[in-house]
Formats: C-alpha cells, sequence, structure tokens
C-alpha cells in the first residue's frame, strides 16, 4: 500500500497525485511540489489516502513542503507580472503581424520559465517574436498553440444552460463528440443550439449517450414492421425517454396510434421486405348487416281498381269539357272548310258590317252566309273567328297568285 494525495495546479484543472513523504495535507491547502517541468504551486483536491501499487502507473513525485506566507507572496508578485507579460506581448504580435491570438501567460513558481499560450488558424512562425520576448525578460520563453476548447476553459464564461461551463467546473478531460449523438437523441441539428461557446458540439452531449444507447437496444427502429394488439403497423415515431412508439396501423393508416414498446412485437427491424416465412394474423370476418324490414305492396281488389279508373275517366272529361268553355261534346260545330274559310274572307265591306250585326244578335237568329248556308250566330262567330285565323296561314303558289282550293271531301 502506498499513500497518496490529489494536487489541482489551477481551477478545474486535472488532479495529479503525488507522494507527500508522510506530511498529512489538508483538502485545501497550497503545497509546492516538485514536478517534470519544475517546482510548480498547488491546491490540495484529495487528501492522504492508502492505495494499491498495483494502481499506480508510474512512479509518484514528492511534495517538497506545504507552502508557507513568502510562498504565497511570490504567487501574487507572479501573477502580477503575467499581466505586464501580456500586454508586452500583445504589442510584439502587432509588430511582427502575426495571425494569432494571445490567451494567456502562465509564469513558473520560481520564475525560470514563462508559457505564452495562444490559438490561431494554422501554423505560425513566430521564431523571431520568441527572439524578441527572451531579450525583454531574460528568461526561458515556450509559446504554446492550444485549440478553441482549452481557450474556452481558460477564459471561462457560462452556457446557454445559464451555467459556467462544464470544462472549468469540473472536467478534467475532453471527451469526443460527435453528430451521431444528437441524432440518437433526436435533438434539433440546428447549429446554435447543439453547439458551445467554442463553436465545437457541447461536451454535455456525452453525458447521456450511454443511456440512449441503452435504451436502443429494445427499442425498435422507425419504419419497423411491428404487430399490435390492433393489428400490423409499421413504427412512424420512437420515444426513447417514455418507451413509446407510434405505429401506423395497415387498417386505420389516418389515425396512428401509440403504444408502449413492450406491447408490440417486432416482426422487422428497421426497413425492408417482409421476412420469408411470416404470414400476416388472419382477421375475423365480418358481421353480415342486419336485415332490413321491406314493406309488401297493399294488393288493392279487382272491383276497387275498376271504380279508381272509373273516377279517373270522369275527371278527366270534366277537364276537358271546362278547357272548351263549358260546351259538350254534342254541342260542338264541325269546323268550316277551305271554301267557307274563303267565302268568308271575300265577302264585301257592307256583307261584314251586317254579319257583324248578326254576331251581336242575342237572339241567335238565323242568318244567311254567302254561300247560301244559315246557321247561328254562335257558330258564325266561331266560323268567322276560324277563318280570319287561317287566312294568314293559307299556301301560296309560286308567282304571288294563291293556289286553287282544295274542294271537301
Amino acid at each position: 500500500m502506498t499513500e497518496i494525495i490529489g494536487v489541482r495546479f489551477k481551477d478545474g484543472g486535472k488532479v495529479y497525485y503525488f507522494n507527500p513523504n508522510g506530511v498529512p495535507v489538508q483538502v485545501g491547502q497550497h503545497v509546492i511540489i516538485e514536478t517534470s517541468k519544475g517546482i510548480e504551486f498547488g491546491e490540495c483536491a484529495l487528501a492522504n489516502t492508502m492505495v494499491d501499487e498495483m494502481e499506480l502507473i508510474a512512479a509518484l513525485r514528492p511534495m517538497l513542503r506545504i507552502a508557507t506566507e513568502e510562498d504565497l507572496k511570490r504567487v501574487e508578485a507572479n501573477r502580477q507580472n503575467e499581466k505586464k507579460a501580456f500586454a508586452i506581448c500583445q504589442e510584439k504580435i502587432l509588430e511582427h503581424k502575426l495571425e494569432m491570438k494571445l490567451v494567456e501567460v502562465k509564469y513558473n513558481f520560481d520564475g525560470s520559465k514563462i508559457l505564452f499560450f495562444f490559438t490561431a488558424d494554422g501554423r505560425v512562425d513566430f521564431r523571431h517574436l520568441v527572439k524578441d520576448l527572451a531579450a525583454v525578460f531574460r528568461t526561458r520563453i515556450e509559446l504554446r498553440q492550444i485549440g478553441v476548447r482549452d481557450e474556452a476553459k481558460i477564459m471561462g464564461g457560462l452556457g446557454i444552460c445559464g451555467r459556467p461551463f462544464c470544462c472549468t467546473q469540473f472536467l478534467n478531460d475532453f471527451q469526443p463528440v460527435s453528430i451521431k449523438m444528437a441524432k440518437t437523441q433526436n435533438i434539433s441539428l440546428n447549429p446554435t443550439k447543439i453547439s458551445g461557446v467554442c463553436g465545437r458540439l457541447m461536451c454535455c452531449l456525452k453525458y447521456e449517450q450511454d443511456a440512449y444507447e441503452d435504451l436502443l437496444k429494445d427499442t425498435p427502429k422507425l419504419e419497423s414492421l411491428v404487430e399490435t394488439p390492433d393489428g400490423v403497423g409499421v413504427v412512424n415515431q420512437v420515444q426513447l425517454l417514455r418507451e413509446q412508439v407510434k405505429v401506423v396501423l395497415d387498417q386505420d393508416p389516418d389515425t396512428p396510434k401509440l403504444y408502449h414498446k413492450s406491447d408490440i412485437d417486432v416482426i422487422r427491424n428497421g426497413k425492408g421486405k417482409r421476412p420469408p416465412g411470416y404470414e400476416f394474423p388472419v382477421q375475423p370476418p365480418e358481421r353480415p348487416p342486419a336485415p332490413r324490414l321491406v314493406q309488401e305492396p297493399r294488393v288493392t281488389p279487382a272491383p276497387v281498381q275498376e271504380q279508381e279508373r272509373q273516377e279517373r275517366r270522369e275527371n278527366s272529361s270534366g277537364h276537358r269539357s271546362r278547357r272548351s268553355g263549358g260546351r259538350s261534346q254534342g254541342q260542338r260545330r264541325d269546323r268550316p272548310t277551305v271554301q267557307q274559310a274563303r267565302g268568308t274572307a271575300e265577302q264585301k265591306p257592307g256583307e261584314k258590317r251586317q254579319a257583324s250585326r248578326s254576331r251581336r244578335n242575342p237572339g241567335g237568329q238565323a242568318h244567311s252566309t254567302p254561300d247560301g248556308k244559315s246557321g247561328t250566330g254562335q257558330g258564325e262567330h266561331s266560323g268567322s273567328s276560324r277563318s280570319h285565323r287561317r287566312r294568314h296561314h293559307r299556301p301560296r303558289g309560286h308567282g304571288g297568285q294563291s293556289s286553287a282550293p282544295k274542294t271537301e271531301k
């Protein structure tokens, strides 16, 4: 068994393990540590703990001492020098017109080395810059290029969730994050929603990825053919956290239904054809519709039918008598022939006046016609009116002469 302590050199940084040499150290105390880069000032993050030697990867470096008041003053002086070195380095970068962004300046505890952290899109030739900085500070100079994630971790800030960056709070290493994680978790692929301040995918996408992968193992994919209590259908939507799927049934494709994944049987996982040997369940036969009651036609006895036909015949004859002016069939007169109509049309004006007076005669006395026939005033009035109506329709021969009158048979 070996005794160790955990030391962190900056806020939110990685914890490194050292040999305390039997000195008890409490969490939060400042200690002076010997590292591969020289003597460093750190803070205890893990108190004295016994671990198995088999768990140690490499030999532990020793802790020199617990920090004193002089060590704390020296650390404060180094922080003031870092601010001055940052301003001087910015001026030198502008003089050399280098496309680089200075992020942080870090002094070693004993002042034997100064580290300059910067970001750039590509490679930068800063050899002349190093020479100028070494001439100014007269110590060892080191320029280190870092990524945008390391820049966000050093600068700090607030994320879109409203909390400080995870990398500045508790993340020791950056885990790889891919766009596939966002697709698995059914998150919108809008870059502004899944990217952090650094411009990369948010580290928190990695937190729940293992849980989603476990749920996906026994959840059908989209377009899967499944068998539900209501019939066979295709998966249209998957809700992983609720463990539910929305299925479009073959019987009712317009109304998708929601089922728990334990209530369905997967026939085909994902897109594809129907698996060989599978037979769709036979649907129960539909019940025949209930018989409709048909009313039988009423049978009318023969005497009653004969009586109804007689009444309809009498009604129709009554309508015809009303249309003929109230005269019966025996009182009707035959229509005048064509010769009578022509004689009436060719009578003289004096004869016309006499005929009109005879028509106005209320007694209905008989009067003579041009062809020698006599008749009542009512019949003459009927014949005259019909002749006037017919003379406009007399057939005319060629050349404007009227054709010969037809003889009545």
